[in-house]
């Protein structure tokens, strides 16, 4: 492996390749509607989104228990991976299309993320093993940004067929596989590894471990949702207040704005220690999640800035979630407990979506209430006496999955 601090661009590369990879994450999202128009019976934003997170969680855990990314070169992996997912997205608008079809492809494109975003984590440990909470916080960014991304396409190609967001996104994807491949060096593939389920667990009897572990579930309750309802939220706003916000530009700024905090919490977490920065994140994300109903029926600007504000700090923490999971660990077979736990967290957020759906039209600016508890579960989780230490060495992680 060559020295990555001769190599400055490969930082650049792995976070322009996750950006591009991770753009087919929301790319059904930014354009429901329209796929909607053309199915007998349509799919709500709660069941797609679903789709994309089982998909993903069952990818993720296959991927752990077969050590994909340890017996074979990582870098192929992420190739194919983008490939295959890519080749699931376009076929959305490529075949006719039913509910069961689109959900299947959606689920699909969401198993094969598992081999872009944790495996490009993966990659960039293997490349920066002694700065990884610094490469976390733009790595997490770029999957924030990709998440919004579609949004923006949607925005700018609002005339066109929405078939292009879908098409652009695919071809992005295949284009960070090939960077990958090509411009990064490859670790050399291991063998003889072995799953013992009583790693399982031995993982949660360590109260370290079980801290952020929890501190992560309860972050997650929060965030994939609140990304999935944005547009909802603006269309509520729009519909109480008869103003006519751009739904698909905003959704992209409240989303992408969290990249911004994902490179902020690093480096701040640089001084003060990824517990202090996740705590912080938590209690602000918190207090948007309470207040929330407050913003619906004031002026623009401040409902704008509010959801800005949220979405900076409801995924500022992610990175040092990674970062604190990884760093408390037990070392053999560490990949696939943090799969495990990456998919609990996951299946988390497809139980918050589902919850939300569910609230009635007319109540719709009291639906974020219902994500309260999970900025509480992950302050009371990191907050436990004997939890973690405020400061994580991130130079002794080895190997880290996004959260």
């Amino acid at each position: 492996m060559p020295d990555a601090a001769t190599k400055p661009y490969y930082l650049f590369i792995i976070v322009l390749a996750q950006f591009a990879g991770t753009s087919l994450w929301f790319a059904g999202n930014a354009v429901i509607g329209d796929l909607n128009n053309e199915l007998a019976n349509p799919v709500n934003i709660a069941t797609i989104t679903s789709a994309v997170q089982f998909g993903f969680i069952t990818g993720t855990l296959i991927f752990s228990f077969l050590h994909v990314a340890d017996k074979y070169k990582s870098t192929e992996v992420f190739l194919y991976s983008s490939v295959v997912a890519a080749l699931a997205n376009v076929l959305t608008v490529v075949v006719p299309m039913t509910g069961f079809s689109l959900l299947l492809l959606r689920f699909t494109t969401g198993f094969f993320i598992a081999g872009i975003y944790p495996v490009g984590m993966k990659i960039a440990a293997d490349v920066f093993p002694a700065k990884m909470g610094h490469a976390l916080g733009y790595l997490v960014g770029a999957l924030v940004l990709g998440t919004a991304f579609p949004h923006l396409l949607r925005s700018q190609f609002a005339s066109y067929s929405y078939s292009l967001i879908i098409i652009f996104t695919s071809v992005l994807a295949v284009a960070g596989g090939l960077l990958i491949y090509y411009f990064i060096p490859a670790k050399k593939a291991l063998t003889g590894f072995t799953f013992r389920s009583s790693t399982l667990y031995k993982l949660f009897k360590s109260a370290p471990f079980r801290s952020a572990a929890f501190g992560y579930f309860g972050h997650m309750w929060e965030l994939y949702t609140l990304w999935a309802f944005i547009p909802i939220a603006i269309i509520h706003f729009n519909l109480l207040n008869n103003s006519s916000l751009p739904v698909s530009l905003l959704s992209f700024f409240m989303i992408a704005v969290g990249s911004i905090g994902c490179v902020t919490g690093g480096y701040v977490s640089q001084k003060t220690g990824s517990k202090k920065v996740a705590v912080m994140a938590l209690i602000i994300s918190g207090l948007c999640c309470f207040l929330s109903p407050l913003f619906f029926e004031t002026s623009s600007i401040i409902f704008i800035s509010f959801f800005l504000i949220w979405g900076f700090f409801v995924v500022a923490d992610s990175p040092q979630f990674s970062a604190l999971v990884a760093a408390t660990a037990p070392q053999e077979n560490k990949g696939t407990a943090l799969s495990l736990v990456v998919s609990i967290g996951f299946a988390i957020t497809i139980v918050s979506l589902n919850v939300v759906e569910r609230v009635s039209p007319e109540y719709f600016k009291y639906s974020f209430l219902l994500l309260v508890p999970g900025p509480v579960i992950g302050l009371l989780a990191l907050m436990k006496k004997r939890s973690l230490k405020s400061t994580v060495d991130t130079s002794k992680i080895k190997d880290s999955i996004p959260v």
